[in-house]
């Protein structure tokens, strides 16, 4: 198939799991496919030169006008022919073109798989520090607000248990009194009755 431009532009390589970047087969082949086309093309175009070289130069209509005196001859190879070796002559120049267009085209996509890789690398790092970042500062928000809960609960607490000890300080003292007052009542009761007072018995 002929291979365009636009097919090295648009070319797509299916991604694989368990690891980063493309397939390494199917980019091997995709410039495999590369290399044939461009060096069909270096040869059409070293061809296409040496036919022009050779129009210009003027032994093309000489070759024409053989062809039209003899047409017995035109088995025979024309003369233009002996300028063919021209583009082989050239050729060898053709695979190191190649060779160094394939060079720089994996150089770039080596260079584009690394950048894309590194930028990969810097984003799962942005992404885990700005996560750490998060988890951290929601437990201190945790933190905080159980610290103020636990305060408020300890205010509570306290306030309650100052509030029971003066009910206990208040039940003690009015406790006292009553039995108190109940012991006047019977010792002047006794008093009244001529029996011995309570103090007297000592209770």
């Amino acid at each position: 198939m002929a291979l365009t431009p636009d097919d090295v532009v648009t070319k797509q390589f299916q991604h694989v799991r368990f690891k980063e970047g493309f397939d390494p087969d199917e980019v091997d082949d995709f410039l495999d496919e590369i290399v044939v086309e461009w060096r069909k093309t270096i040869a059409e175009n070293e061809e296409l030169k040496a036919k022009l070289a050779a129009y210009e130069s003027g032994s093309a209509p000489e070759e024409a006008a053989e062809e039209a005196s003899v047409p017995a001859e035109e088995e025979k190879p024309a003369p233009a022919v002996e300028a063919a070796p021209a583009p082989e002559a050239t050729s060898s120049t053709a695979p190191s073109a190649a060779s160094a267009g394939i060079i720089e085209l994996a150089q770039r996509l080596h260079d584009e798989h690394v950048a894309e890789g590194r930028a990969q690398r810097d984003q799962l790092i942005a992404d885990a520090q700005a996560q750490a970042a998060s988890i951290i500062s929601e437990a201190e928000t945790r933190g905080r607000e159980e610290v103020a809960r636990l305060d408020r609960e300890r205010a509570t607490l306290e306030n309650r248990i100052s509030e029971l000890r003066q009910f206990e300080r208040d039940y003690r003292s009015q406790l006292r009194s009553y039995i108190e007052g109940k012991l006047r009542d019977l010792e002047t009761t006794a008093t009244t009755s001529g029996a011995q007072p309570v103090s007297a018995i000592g209770l």
